[in-house]
């Protein structure tokens, strides 16, 4: 479960970091459970809302189905969180 306290603390953690690999070992060793991954906000669905939206870039929601993982809506049941850099 991904609450929005987490999605905030991550989100000020990728703040401070910056975006790319220093970002994801500083959000892993934070939360060792979950995944995390850096993308564009062009490799995300138009049709998906962020999770939390942040100057430069957006949290979105990482579910793990039956055997392959996919962009979720559901908190309750994300495993990681998707850090998309938002271009100008």
């Amino acid at each position: 479960m991904i609450t929005e306290a987490i999605l905030a603390k991550a989100a000020a953690l990728v703040a401070y970091e910056g975006l790319g690999d220093a970002c994801v070992s500083v959000l892993r060793k934070e939360w060792p459970g979950l995944r995390f991954v850096v993308c564009s906000e062009d490799d995300i669905p138009a049709r998906l809302s962020p999770a939390f939206e942040a100057d430069g870039f957006n949290l979105y929601l990482v579910g793990g189905g039956e055997h392959c993982l996919a962009l979720s809506q559901d908190a309750d049941s994300a495993i990681g969180i998707v850090v998309a850099s938002v271009e100008d």
